[in-house]
């Protein structure tokens, strides 16, 4: 599980997966559940963690220009099976690591729809203690899915009810267990 994109992040992943790779770990279940984002950098290097080569994310401008953000290279990339699990406070950068995941047909999505916080922001402080945002791009996938404001689907939608919380269910996780094993790799 990862809760929040900082300058850790990718080094504490890299680290995790060694481990688990050492302990005959066959799939991954990635949780990126209730992220709120990030570090953008820190979603570059996980994203890049899974994927060989091609792009993690691509930032549209408001003046029509882009720019596009390619895997890292010398990333030791990871070869086993993974899955996704998303749901409505999944934001941001780890929208931006879901959709490069999925778009490279590297991980199938499982939960509920992301947030759809997709954009870049200038922040300026005034004098009063407030603040204006102003967007002045948006992020889209390497298939150029927009985020902003449309969310990520999941390729298996699961609810997570209140029910299921009380009672420490997560019908979610454990969906993501089967359609690994489903998808028999």
């Amino acid at each position: 599980r990862i809760t929040l994109f900082t300058e850790r992040t990718g080094g504490e992943l890299e680290d995790a997966l060694a481990d688990l790779q050492e302990r005959g770990a066959q799939r991954i279940v990635l949780d990126l559940r209730d992220n709120p984002g990030g570090l953008l950098d820190a979603a570059l290097d996980v994203a890049s963690q899974f994927l060989d080569d091609g792009d993690v994310m691509i930032e549209q401008k408001r003046d029509g220009t882009e720019q596009t953000y390619p895997v890292l290279r010398g990333k030791k990339v990871l070869d086993l099976p993974v899955t996704v699990l998303i749901n409505a406070g999944t934001a941001s950068a780890s929208e931006i690591v879901a959709g490069a995941l999925h778009d490279h047909g590297r991980a199938r999505l499982v939960g509920d729809k992301s947030y759809g916080k997709g954009s870049v922001q200038l922040v300026f402080d005034l004098s009063d203690g407030s603040s204006i945002h102003i967007s002045v791009a948006r992020w889209l996938t390497p298939a150029r899915h927009a985020i902003d404001g449309a969310g990520i689907e999941p390729d298996v939608p699961i609810a997570l009810s209140e029910e299921d919380r009380t009672v420490g269910r997560d019908p979610q996780l454990a969906g993501a267990v089967a359609d690994l094993i489903a998808q028999g790799k």
